[in-house]
């Protein structure tokens, strides 16, 4: 019985309540606070290599000089690298969209009906699919371009089971081709 007074006169005191309340809420607080600024830098990379492939894209479906020739896929991979570094993304993270492999003996893709240039995909140096003279849409016979990637993005959130564990973005922009 006195044993039990002991406890509950010992639960009852202050002495230590603050400190047990800080040690159980700061690291709480602190995982919850790294996982706001690890999903605030996943969705900036995000709209960074979507603003990249868009660029990509709109830039392999321009005509170079008045002529019916597409640029060459270089020039799109230029563009999408030129975001990306602005943004001080590093390339190296940059993986082939496996979504869309596309494959010359079965592609994933439609060709534009005649008389576009024909159809054809190119893989990058950097790992980015651009694909032109597609059909972006069967309804309205609407032809472009397509550029996609994805990007691996890791970041550091100790006591979880996302810590170092890779998420993979992917960007995928299609543009038109102007008549």
């Amino acid at each position: 019985m006195l044993k039990l007074r002991q406890i509950a006169r010992w639960l009852r005191g202050t002495e230590g309540a603050e400190i047990l309340e800080a040690a159980i809420v700061l690291p709480v607080v602190l995982l919850f606070l790294l996982g706001i600024v690890w999903f605030g830098r996943a969705f900036n990379i995000y709209s960074t290599i979507s603003q990249a492939a868009q660029q990509g894209a709109v830039t392999a479906a321009r005509e170079t000089g008045g002529t019916a020739a597409l640029p060459d896929p270089a020039t799109a991979d230029n563009e999408v690298m030129k975001v990306l570094n602005a943004s001080n993304l590093d390339s190296a993270q940059i993986q082939q969209w496996e979504a869309n492999n596309p494959d010359p003996a079965n592609p994933t893709f439609q060709p534009c009906p005649n008389p576009a240039p024909p159809a054809s995909c190119t893989l990058t140096t950097h790992k980015i699919w651009v694909c032109s003279s597609v059909l972006l849409d069967s309804t309205t016979k609407l032809c472009g371009t397509l550029v996609s990637f994805q990007y691996k993005f890791a970041s550091y959130l100790p006591f979880s089971s996302l810590n170092l564990q890779p998420v993979i973005l992917s960007a995928q922009a299609q543009s038109r081709m102007e008549n």
